[in-house]
């Protein structure tokens, strides 16, 4: 079972979120502790799941990925292993950024990313469409975007907590 975050976990978790790249020494002078206390937590971290994985992220635009969609999929049938069977087979796509099972009238959302239209128009055509039990799909196209977060912020911090409060004052 995972430990609770102390503030010091807290701040090496956000740190790291924003530059993964941080050696243990500039984590250590940031939060005020030395390296080896710095590289035992991070270890613990990893150890107990707070920390999946470390990763670079891409511009999309440079490396040729322009057009991105959000694809609502319905299904026809929702027994168990007709939802696992669909899962196995769209977490194969590479095109499939993220998946999500959803609640309301659409059973999954896909963000899928591609260099084209022409592109994801074969995506649909020779492998979404492909995979069985699909009743309908439809597709938003991102025109901008405005906000891609890929950190999250410690909400149960108390100093957050009580800025929150005292905003809605």
């Amino acid at each position: 079972m995972a430990s609770p975050l102390d503030p010091i976990d807290w701040q090496i978790l956000d740190l790291l979120q924003h530059n993964a790249k941080l050696t243990n020494k500039e984590i250590a002078e940031k939060v005020g502790k030395t390296s080896t206390p710095v590289y035992e937590r991070i270890k613990r971290l990893e150890q107990q799941g707070y920390i999946k994985q470390y990763v670079a992220i891409l511009d999309k635009k440079k490396i040729g990925r322009t057009l991105s969609a959000f694809t609502s999929v319905q299904l026809k049938e929702h027994e168990h292993t007709v939802l696992q069977q669909f899962e196995q087979e769209i977490v194969q796509l590479p095109e499939v950024m993220e998946c999500y099972h959803m609640t309301g009238t659409d059973d999954y959302l896909l963000k899928v990313v591609v260099r084209d239209m022409d592109e994801y128009q074969e995506f649909i055509k020779f492998k979404l469409s492909k995979i069985a039990n699909i009743a309908t799909v439809r597709s938003s196209f991102i025109m901008t975007e405005i906000k891609h977060e890929t950190a999250y912020t410690n909400n149960t911090d108390p100093e957050i907590e009580g800025n929150t409060k005292r905003q809605r004052k």
